[in-house]
């Protein structure tokens, strides 16, 4: 199969040449964002092509759908919408665009009209207006069975809502403002199964509760050190402090963790007294870097007029899927606030306290459990590089299309003091896209890392404290000394491929004096370690 994509079509909707080079014709979002002229910044998860044969191509989570002519609607919006809502799902970002126009808001209240018991165009009513600030001109639905916004199979839902009017059940995950939309794929379905606290009590059993609990200490602070190191600020030993002290003092303990006031409390807690600013941002922002001293922009976060909505939207996600899947939740909490960008700085950090907070408060882990799940993302180049594909899922198709409509020039006084050259035209435009994003790839990746974090990092962190345990005890047998001072004598063995340093003899002269002795010592590191 070969992907052709051809200039001046929409991004990311493509037609695909079969083997025998036949085109086929696009059906369902596709023909509407075309026959429409709409252009939406995310993909459509499910392409839908009429061609020769019934067929599925599929390319990672993405899937390309091939019907025979008899599937053909007819070239209206009605049959492509109901072929679209049957076979594609629901499109938030493409239906607002979609529905901002008054050609389609006159074919839905047709449509409406003609049909007015119609399960799909029930449904088109319910989210026009959902999604739009009026009211359709067609009378209240009295008859039908209320039938789901969202197909429960097929995504991540909400707490059901009957909505009389349109005889629809309100089973979105968000709001208006803000709703992101999760697609039960697979490996979404074996992160809602996953089960942390049957995990976490299998370390327990190995290694006894007083390590794990022991071994919590030492990861609140390598989170910490791993989340500065993910934001390049990794030798800020004070900073890191400040935020394990966060970690362990404020984690699931605010009724609404995204609330203003508890936000600038868990930012001046990470920044600490000396920072420059706090608070909600009242400025544009953008993630960027340089080459060759020149600016370059990988993301610009929405108006700050809109700030307050996208985190009430988002608080109201956490509300609306309460009892769901902790993972997916605290996904969409962090990577949802990240893209937000609501505070002047320490946005990151903030992002990553929230996936232990989200743990948290929905007893997916007890206290004093912190997964360090920074140290895992922050493991390797490999891991940082996943990190970084898993931000870009959102914000490489946002910058690529808006790539025309920001540029740097006049410096310009913010509201609250920040001085910026960034000028972006989009912000009205982009608006749908960020408000209504795909969390899928999101959610999928935050429950690899939370897996790679037990089997990792933390069975590692336990396994070196019990084998800690077993060397201190077997040098005891020979050797009396604080646990502080037998320590400093094991790392070095270790350090030193298991003999002993120079640096160790002249620290301990009883070592220089007894040969035996340090080789007793040394064999009984070695065998901590290694049995």
């Amino acid at each position: 199969m070969q992907i052709i994509n051809f200039a001046g079509m929409p991004p990311k909707i493509t037609v695909f040449r079969t083997e025998s080079a036949k085109i086929m014709t696009s059906v369902g979002y596709q023909w509407l964002a075309r026959a429409f002229n709409v252009a939406p910044v995310q993909h459509f998860p499910i392409q839908s092509d009429i061609g020769s044969a019934r067929s599925t191509l599929r390319e990672g989570d993405l899937r390309r759908e091939i019907y025979p002519e008899t599937y053909r609607p007819t070239a209206t919006l009605s049959a492509h919408l109901t072929f679209a809502f049957k076979y594609e799902g629901v499109h938030l970002e493409l239906l607002t665009r979609l529905f901002r126009l008054p050609e389609v808001r006159q074919a839905l209240e047709q449509w409406i009209v003609q049909e007015p018991t119609g399960a799909y165009a029930r449904r088109a009513g319910f989210l026009y207006e959902w999604l739009m600030p009026d009211r359709l001109k067609v009378p209240d639905v009295t008859r039908g069975n209320y039938v789901n916004a969202l197909d429960p199979e097929q995504y991540v839902v909400g707490t059901a809502i009957n909505q009389p009017r349109w005889r629809v059940r309100d089973n979105l995950p968000g709001t208006r403002n803000y709703c992101p939309m999760i697609r039960r794929i697979e490996a979404v379905r074996a992160a809602e199964a996953f089960d942390l606290p049957a995990r976490l009590a299998e370390l327990e059993s190995d290694f006894g509760m007083d390590l794990i609990m022991r071994s919590a200490v030492w990861l609140t602070v390598k989170e910490s050190r791993a989340s500065f190191l993910i934001e390049h600020e990794q030798d800020q030993e004070d900073r890191i402090r400040r935020f394990a002290v966060v970690m362990e003092a404020e984690c699931g303990r605010h009724d609404d963790p995204l609330a203003p006031e508890t936000l600038t409390l868990l930012q001046r807690g990470i920044l600490g007294a000396t920072a420059l600013r706090y608070g909600i941002r009242r400025s544009p922002v953008y993630v960027g870097h340089a080459i060759r001293y020149q600016p370059v922009v990988d993301y610009i976060a929405p108006h700050w007029d809109q700030v307050g909505a996208l985190l009430g939207g988002l608080a109201g996600f956490l509300e609306r899927t309460r009892g769901g899947s902790p993972i997916v939740r605290a996904a969409t909490a962090a990577f949802g606030f990240v893209y937000i960008h609501p505070m002047v700085d320490g946005n990151g950090r903030i992002s990553r306290f929230l996936i232990n907070d989200i743990l948290r408060r929905d007893g997916a882990t007890a206290p004093p459990i912190i997964l360090p799940v920074s140290a895992t993302m922050a493991n390797s180049a490999r891991d940082r590089a996943a990190y970084d594909q898993a931000l870009e899922q959102f914000s490489r198709p946002l910058m690529r299309h808006y790539a025309d409509q920001y540029h740097f020039g006049e410096t310009v006084m913010a509201e609250d003091g920040v001085e910026y050259n960034l000028h972006f035209a989009g912000y009205d435009d982009a608006l749908p896209t960020w408000r209504y994003p795909d969390f899928t790839a999101q959610a999928v990746y935050l429950a690899g890392v939370i897996d790679a974090t037990l089997t990792g990092e933390m069975r590692n962190e336990a396994g070196f404290l019990r084998a800690n345990d077993r060397a201190r005890k077997a040098i005891k047998a020979v050797l009396e000394a604080p646990d502080h001072e037998l320590d400093a004598m094991i790392r070095s063995i270790r350090e030193n491929g298991n003999t002993l340093s120079n640096h160790l003899r002249k620290r301990y002269p009883r070592l220089a004096e007894s040969p035996e002795l340090g080789e007793r010592i040394v064999q009984a590191v070695a065998e901590a370690f290694t049995g």
